[in-house]
């Protein structure tokens, strides 16, 4: 690996041109649902309404795109692509889930300056509290330890510390959402909610990805809560763009994942992602038309 590649990570500062997104920084936190982790329903119809949509994706030829999507209150679940892809900064929330595992099992709460770097790394993205909090879990080793755990079987974490280029899959930052969201989870119920009142009250230059899919004038975090990535590659100059999260729409709540790349620029990258986010609600809610 290149020391450009090592230095790259995830620029975390939205890029000139890219408008903040509106909205409020306080609110409740949003209540784990009873759907177990392992309650998936995989639905084929779903799913071929899925691929059905992605198929008209408004994306340019070089990049791709995977989705994944859980309705919380069914367990019914669609996905779309199983290829792997550079996380970028969605790994935070792997991150900081590692360690409050780590912390459970040493029965203690977190220290102060593991919060402090805790709220800079999921609100801010701020790359230099994460690279703190990599060394606290071990790093590569123990992400994939926790990973073990929070039932992560597809992700590869980065080497050498460049922890921005952890592989991953939607399905499997899907798996990681259900161990946040869901009842049924090697998290405590305490953990969760730090991770969800973070995700929940991102700063508003980026509030942007899944958040395209919750009810139009929601607000975080009672509409929505999220982690996004993003990453120009050296080698390319083509850009990741990841969004994940929990959103509520049509009465309903869903996890989602997007993971993309080959972008020729942020901003094209995030409307895709957000496309993205729409179609895969649309492809599970209740009065979507059979695929024929």
């Amino acid at each position: 690996m290149t020391k450009s590649e090592l230095a790259e990570q995830v620029p975390d500062r939205i890029p000139p041109g890219v408008p903040p997104e509106p909205g409020d920084s306080t609110a409740d936190r949003v209540t784990p649902s009873e759907i177990s982790p392992h309650m998936l329903v995989p639905d084929r119809a779903a799913n071929a309404r899925l691929a059905t949509l992605m198929s008209e994706a408004p994306t340019e030829s070089e990049a791709r795109l995977s989705v994944s999507v859980l309705a919380l209150d069914s367990g019914r679940s669609a996905s779309f692509g199983n290829q792997r892809f550079d996380t970028a900064s969605i790994v935070k929330v792997d991150v900081l889930a590692a360690l409050l595992l780590k912390a459970q099992d040493e029965g203690r709460q977190l220290t102060v300056e593991e919060r402090a770097d805790a709220e800079l790394m999921i609100r801010m993205s701020d790359n230099e509290a994460t690279d703190a909090m990599w060394a606290r879990i071990d790093g590569a080793s123990g992400l994939e330890a926790a990973n073990a755990r929070l039932g992560l079987t597809a992700t590869v974490p980065g080497a050498d510390g460049a922890w921005g280029l952890t592989q991953t899959t939607s399905a499997d930052q899907l798996a990681l959402l259900r161990t946040v969201y869901a009842a049924d989870s090697p998290l405590e119920a305490a953990s969760q909610e730090y991770l969800h009142e973070l995700m929940g009250t991102v700063i508003d230059e980026q509030r942007w990805g899944i958040s395209a899919a919750a009810d139009p004038g929601g607000d975080a975090p009672e509409g929505f809560a999220l982690k996004n990535g993003w990453l120009p590659r050296s080698e390319t100059g083509l850009w990741d763009v990841n969004s994940i999260g929990w959103v509520s729409s049509g009465g309903h709540e869903y996890l989602i994942a997007v993971v993309s790349d080959g972008h020729s620029d942020h901003a094209t990258g995030i409307a895709a992602v957000e496309w993205a986010a729409q179609r895969a609600v649309e492809s599970l809610a209740e009065d979507s038309p059979p695929v024929t």
